[in-house]
C-alpha cells in the first residue's frame, strides 16, 4: 500500500510505478484505492456486463500494471460539484441516495462492497498495489476512514510513505504521520519514500538513520524529480515545465474553470515536441493562441458563469470569430450553444457563448459508455481526420439537439457530424463533440499536430526501470 503524508506527495504515481514494475517482474498484479475524489474519470466495465465510471489514477495503474481495468479497482468515486457537494459513484454507477447522505454517515454503507472489492482482488491475482487518499494520520477522519489504514489493516498491507521532499520538511512530515498512527499501523510501515528529491542525495545524511532510530522504519527510496514522465497529474497541478521540448510551433489554450474534468485526457499535448499548452484562467493567456479547447465539466452552468465572470467568454467568442480553432468537449461543447436547460436540478440553467445552434437539456440519467467510433467526412481544419477509426468514451447528464433556426442570417450553416455527438460551424473551425479521449489516439494527435507523444508502453517501462534504480540505491 502507499501512503502520503499529504495530498500531491506522490502517491499515484508511485502506485502506478510499482504496477508497472510487479508486471515486469512476471506478477500478476492489479491496482486498488477504496475512494478517490476526482473529476478526472474514465469508463470501465462492470460486473453485469454496462459501463462504469473510476477514477483516472486507476485506470492507467490498471493499464501500468497489464490488467483489464474494472470498478473493482476504484469502488468509491466521489466527484465533486460544489465545494460541500459531491457526486458519489459506488461500484461504477451513481448513487443518489448515498450522493445525498452527510460524509460521516456513508462509511457503514459503503464498506461491505469496498472490502468484498479488495478481497476479490487479492483472490485474482499475486500482488494488489493499493493507493491511499490524503494522508492516513487526517485524526478528524479516522472514525470514518475506508480509504487508508482501515484498508491497510483489512489487507494486513506492507505500507510505504511517501513525502515530497520538494516542499521541505519532509522528515518531520514522515515522522508526525508515524507518531499520530496507534501502534497497530505503525507497525504496517514498512517504509519511508522520499519523492522529488532535487540535488546530492548525500547531503540528506544522517536525517534518514536519525528517523529510522525513533521509528524504526527505514527509508527505502530516493525518487530524483521527474519532470515529462508522461503522466497526467491527478489533482491538476499544471506546470509550464511539462510542455513538450522544442520550437513552438502551436500554442493550445485550455480554459481552466473550477470544476473543469477530465483534463487528464490531454496529457498527450504536454507530451508534443513544439506545442505549447496553457492552462488559461484569464483573457491574457487566451492571446495568440492557435486553438482554445473547452474541456469538460462537472458544474458547466457554473463554470459559464465564472468564465463570464473572468471576461473569458468574450475572449472564447473573439477567437472563434477571428477564425482560429475551437473545440468544446463535453461541457465545453454544452457552453459553446445557445442554451443550457435543466428541469431536473442536475447542473442548473443558463446561457451558451452562442458560437454553435445547439440547446442542450440535462437528464437526471448519466451516459456513460466507451466506443469505437469511425469519423465521417470533417471540413474545415479537421478534414484531415476524415475516415479515422478513435477509441472514446462518453460521460454525461446532457443531450444536446440541432437548432438550425437559431442562426438565421448566416452564410454557412452549423451541421451535426454525428447525431447527438458531433457538431461543426459552417466556416468549420469550432468543434464541439461529447467524446472524450479523441488525444489519447495517435494517428488523431498525428494528424493534427504532426508529432507523436511518447506511447503509455513507454511510460510505464520507463517507470518500471525506475524502480528498480531507487529502491535498490537504498536497499
Amino acid at each position: 500500500m502507499v501512503l502520503g503524508t499529504s495530498s500531491n506527495a506522490g502517491k499515484s504515481w508511485v502506485a502506478t510505478a510499482l504496477c508497472a514494475w510487479y508486471r515486469a517482474q512476471g506478477y500478476q498484479v492489479a491496482p486498488f484505492k477504496a475512494q478517490n475524489m476526482s473529476n478526472n474519470a474514465r469508463v470501465v466495465a462492470t460486473p453485469d456486463g454496462q459501463w462504469g465510471e473510476i477514477g483516472t489514477a486507476q485506470y492507467l495503474q490498471a493499464l501500468a500494471a497489464g490488467c483489464v481495468p474494472d470498478v473493482r479497482m476504484n469502488p468509491l468515486l466521489l466527484k465533486p460539484e460544489a465545494d460541500t457537494r459531491s457526486q458519489v459513484v459506488l461500484l461504477g454507477q451513481v448513487d443518489a441516495a448515498l450522493s445525498a447522505m452527510p460524509w460521516r454517515g456513508r462509511s457503514q454503507h459503503v464498506w461491505p462492497q469496498i472490502a468484498q472489492a479488495l478481497d476479490s482482488l487479492r483472490a485474482e491475482n499475486d500482488v494488489v498495489v493499493i493507493e491511499g487518499a490524503g494522508s492516513p494520520a487526517e485524526i478528524n477522519l479516522h472514525s470514518s476512514d475506508v480509504v487508508n489504514m482501515r484498508v491497510a489493516r483489512h489487507g494486513q498491507a506492507h505500507c510505504l510513505l511517501v513525502a515530497d521532499i520538494d516542499r521541505g520538511g519532509a522528515f518531520a512530515h514522515l515522522y508526525g504521520t508515524w507518531a499520530l498512527l496507534p501502534p497497530e499501523e505503525q507497525a504496517l510501515l514498512r517504509g519511508f519514500v522520499l519523492n522529488k528529491f532535487r540535488g546530492d542525495a548525500r547531503l540528506l545524511a544522517p536525517a534518514p538513520q536519525m528517523l529510522q532510530e525513533r521509528t524504526g522504519v527505514p527509508t527505502v527510496a530516493t525518487i530524483p524529480m521527474q519532470w515529462n514522465h508522461g503522466l497526467p497529474e491527478e489533482d491538476g497541478v499544471f506546470d509550464a515545465r511539462s510542455t513538450g521540448a522544442g520550437a513552438i510551433h502551436t500554442t493550445v489554450a485550455i480554459v481552466a474553470y473550477p470544476r473543469m474534468s477530465n483534463h487528464d485526457e490531454f496529457q498527450p499535448l504536454l507530451n508534443l515536441p513544439g506545442v505549447r499548452v496553457v492552462w488559461a484562467r484569464s483573457p491574457a493567456q487566451l492571446q495568440g493562441a492557435d486553438w482554445v479547447i473547452l474541456p469538460g465539466s462537472k458544474a458547466t452552468a457554473a463554470d459559464l458563469d465564472w468564465m463570464r465572470r473572468q471576461g473569458l467568454d468574450a475572449a472564447v467568442v473573439a477567437h472563434a470569430h477571428a477564425g482560429r480553432r475551437v473545440l468544446g468537449i463535453c461541457g465545453g461543447l454544452q457552453m459553446l450553444g445557445e442554451a443550457l436547460i435543466d428541469l431536473h436540478g442536475v447542473d442548473g440553467n443558463a446561457a451558451g457563448l452562442g458560437l454553435l445552434p445547439l440547446v442542450t437539456l440535462f437528464a437526471p440519467d448519466k451516459t456513460v459508455r466507451r466506443v469505437r467510433v469511425h469519423l465521417p467526412a470533417l471540413h474545415g481544419p479537421w478534414s484531415s481526420l476524415a475516415g479515422m477509426t478513435l477509441d472514446v468514451y462518453e460521460i454525461h447528464h446532457g443531450q444536446t439537439q440541432l437548432r438550425t433556426d437559431m442562426e438565421a442570417g448566416q452564410p454557412q450553416r452549423s451541421r451535426e457530424v454525428v447525431p447527438g455527438l458531433v457538431w461543426q460551424n459552417g466556416p468549420g473551425h469550432i468543434w464541439g463533440t461529447y467524446w472524450h479521449g479523441m488525444l489519447e489516439n495517435t494517428a488523431f494527435v498525428q494528424a493534427l499536430f504532426g508529432a507523436q507523444a511518447p506511447s503509455l508502453e513507454v511510460v510505464f517501462a520507463r517507470l518500471a526501470e525506475g524502480v528498480q534504480a531507487w529502491f535498490a540505491q537504498e536497499a
